[in-house]
């Protein structure tokens, strides 16, 4: 059976969008993963289709109101172990490691908030994981769930051209990636570095680790640091020339 992914939203014609593209556009084509489009609206109350209503407390915006939002839920077949993810600003960190564990189950359920958001009592009583992708506010979680999707089917079996591809890539192993150089071998007076053209595999595999610690230390303290506190292996230290 295909992974599925079952998107809850507003904006249903934002589905594939840029997903019916390249690598994911020929997995979805030739079956590896099914995109399942639910329009909230569908569930929604009254002669208007209402989705929201104003929030208890007063201010600003409208609110996702719970029964809709749980009447929407109860449409989807829920396969066992396919998590319901809420996209929110509120969510914690959107990780590599989340990715691997939605992309080797059978799929997801994702509910894309607007407004102001979802009733907290909906997301409570479903157990409702909430994930972000970053530390901003969009529109909607639309375009979250759209990053979520990208990432999680280029991970499943046979979407990417070389299985080696999803190892040697930033936060494939807690740290971000070496830098990468291809042809011409000199441009604008900079030079490939003279590793890569010495035809030294074990070499060349120092050197890609030496890099990737030096960026993740230079650009991601925070990566670096909960690296360190969880890896055993030896690491180039603070100082130590490249």
């Amino acid at each position: 059976m295909s992974w599925t992914a079952t998107i809850l939203t507003l904006f249903p014609e934002m589905f594939p969008g840029p997903l019916g593209q390249s690598l994911a556009g020929r997995a979805l084509e030739n079956g590896t993963w099914n995109c399942d489009v639910r329009d909230l609206r569908a569930f929604g109350l009254g002669r208007h289709n209402a989705v929201d209503d104003t929030p208890f407390g007063g201010g600003a915006g409208m609110v996702m109101r719970a029964d809709v939002v749980d009447t929407a839920l109860d449409s989807v077949s829920r396969q066992d172990g396919a998590p319901c993810v809420y996209l929110t600003p509120r969510g914690r960190p959107l990780a590599q490691a989340d990715i691997r564990r939605y992309a080797m189950g059978p799929g997801v359920t994702l509910l894309c908030g607007r407004y102001e958001g979802v009733d907290e009592r909906v997301l409570e009583a479903r157990s409702i994981e909430q994930v972000s992708i970053g530390d901003y506010v969009l529109s909607g979680g639309e375009t979250a769930a759209l990053v979520l999707l990208d990432a999680c089917v280029r991970l499943l079996p046979g979407v990417m051209g070389s299985a080696e591809s999803g190892v040697e890539e930033s936060f494939s192993d807690g740290l971000l990636e070496y830098p990468h150089y291809t042809r011409p071998a000199e441009w604008q007076g900079r030079s490939v570095p003279d590793v890569l053209l010495s035809g030294n595999h074990a070499a060349i595999a120092r050197w890609r680790r030496e890099q990737s610690e030096r960026v993740t230390r230079e650009r991601r303290p925070d990566l670096w640091a909960a690296h360190l506190s969880h890896s055993s292996r030896p690491s180039v230290q603070e100082g130590q020339s490249l």
